[in-house]
């Protein structure tokens, strides 16, 4: 009766790994309980999704050739481009949101195509980002959500979105994203390490949070509609201060590394699974965010469902 913070499936936005061929659920040995899903295992995964109450599903795409500038990113047959128009056919109700970054699509693994001496260029790099945006919002995606950090992109994708007739889709910014050593297991499961370097030189230094709510003003004054913390549990007195400071919707991403330890450390029998992730996500609506990006969506849906029976 006095519970202050909710927690509810319609939080939760499920991160999906897509992959090619046929009948493909490749376990991810990093994230335990996480597949690679092929296109066709997607009308069974949303309708999961559906039942679950979960609304949202976020697509990262594999490629199965990549190049210098990860021109697969804006194929009109492209891996994402495939998947969406299987899930809006499936389950037209589900809000399918596309991440729009090179990464996955460049053989070098950097978010952006780069300059000769390696490193990456901020300009050429947000022209492709539009351009894949756009290919994703005709493919059918509900909300765009670009995770790259390059400068000046949310406004070129704004732009690029409404010149082209999809001016009621909404962006979703990855605004306060940092260079993380959370991230270890997403890139094994999306193949996207960079091949050399690290992403310092465009992600945030975690010990940065006013330049983070600079970058989140930034963002929403290019015309993000929504905007995210991420990783979520370092990060939680930046979700909070974003909660005070932006009268926008707030997401935080409950990412790889911080999923896969707890996986771990249940497997081992150190924690109470089901105890420790509802206290985790309620922690972070608790600190603020109204919508959380996590693995553990699923899991937690029915966890919250039996108790609430």
């Amino acid at each position: 009766m006095v519970r202050e913070t909710p927690l509810s499936p319609s939080d939760f936005i499920y991160p999906v790994f897509v992959t090619g061929g046929r009948g493909e659920r490749q376990p991810i040995p990093s994230m335990p309980g996480q597949s690679r899903l092929s296109v066709d295992q997607l009308p069974r995964e949303a309708s999961e999704l559906r039942s679950l109450d979960i609304p949202a599903i976020l697509l990262f795409g594999l490629p199965e050739t990549k190049d210098a500038v990860g021109s697969g990113a804006w194929q009109t047959d492209g891996i994402v481009q495939q998947a969406v128009q299987a899930l809006k056919d499936a389950q037209p109700e589900l809000v399918v949101i596309t991440d729009v970054c090179l990464c996955e699509y460049t053989d070098h693994g950097h978010c952006g195509v780069l300059n000769d001496d390696g490193s990456v260029a901020n300009d050429e790099s947000v022209e492709l980002l539009a351009q894949t945006a756009l290919s994703q919002a005709a493919a059918g995606a509900d909300v765009i959500a670009p995770s790259d950090m390059m400068d000046g992109r949310v406004g070129a994708i704004r732009r690029s979105l409404d010149h082209g007739g999809f001016e009621d889709r909404t962006l979703l910014a990855y605004s306060a994203k940092f260079a993380s050593g959370f991230y270890g297991p997403f890139r094994d499961a999306a193949d996207s390490a960079p091949q050399f370097g690290d992403r310092r030189g465009y992600q945030m230094d975690p010990a940065n949070g006013r330049e983070a709510m600079r970058a989140i003003a930034r963002d929403l004054a290019e015309g993000a509609d929504m905007v995210m913390v991420k990783p979520a549990l370092a990060y939680l007195d930046l979700v909070r201060e974003a909660r005070q400071r932006f009268d926008a919707p707030l997401a935080a991403y409950n990412v790889s590394g911080e999923y896969a330890m707890l996986k771990a450390a249940a497997a081992n029998g150190w924690i109470d699974e089901e105890r420790v992730v509802l206290e985790t996500l309620t922690g972070i609506r608790r600190a603020g965010a109204d919508l959380i990006l996590t693995y553990h969506a699923k899991e937690a849906a029915r966890w919250l469902a039996r108790r609430s029976g």
